[in-house]
């Protein structure tokens, strides 16, 4: 019980700085996802329509090359161009998140049956509305998926964006271990899988009420 009581007291002691590293780690997450979603889906859809195959696999192994490479000798490769600090981190996250979200976009697509789209092309549908009206309402349940895959990574891994001094709640962690307080470490862990399973959550039901059905 007195451990209880000493954790709850670092919790009103410390409220303050818990918050700004949460929200920093959120904000680094988010950015990098949205922007990786910017990119990754409108060319996952284009690499789906092209026949150029050459282009696919460039772009899908350049894609790769980035996951292969670890986190901390990512983010150390990138402070000669980007310093130490929040950008370096949103571009290592961002790079990280291509991948996955190229794999599922070009995945969804390329599942829908061939014959939907020639229907659709009889019933005079151009392009952009085979795209919109049916064939992103039926990869959306794909797309959605990596959406969901990449952002738990990525919660995950920009813990250590604090090693370049971005924050989040990896500085928490490093904090702990720097001053040997298992509170700082345990709260950080924590927090960071709690927002990993809560945002899991919060896009698994909009993936559910989105129109796309």
């Amino acid at each position: 019980m007195t451990l209880l009581f000493d954790y709850i007291e670092f919790w009103q002691e410390r409220y303050d700085t818990i918050l700004g590293y949460f929200g920093e780690h959120i904000f680094i997450s988010l950015v990098s996802v949205f922007l990786g979603s910017l990119l990754a889906i409108p060319l996952g859809i284009f690499l789906s329509k092209t026949k150029v195959r050459a282009l696919q696999s460039i772009v899908f192994n350049v894609s790769n090359i980035f996951q292969t490479i670890p986190t901390v000798a990512l983010l150390a490769l990138l402070i000669p161009l980007f310093g130490i600090g929040m950008t370096p981190a949103i571009v290592a996250l961002f790079l990280y998140s291509l991948l996955p979200l190229l794999r599922n976009t070009y995945a969804g697509i390329n599942s829908i049956d061939p014959e939907i789209i020639e229907a659709a092309k009889g019933m005079g549908y151009n392009t952009f509305q085979r795209l919109y009206q049916i064939e992103l309402r039926l990869a959306f349940p794909y797309i959605m998926s990596g959406v969901r895959i990449t952002t738990v990574y990525i919660v995950s891994w920009a813990t250590l964006s604090a090693i370049i001094g971005a924050g989040g709640l990896g500085g928490l962690i490093l904090a702990g271990l720097g001053f040997n307080d298992k509170f700082y470490i345990f709260t950080g862990t924590l927090l960071a899988v709690l927002l990993a399973l809560v945002v899991d959550l919060v896009l698994g039901k909009v993936e559910k009420k989105v129109a796309f059905k």
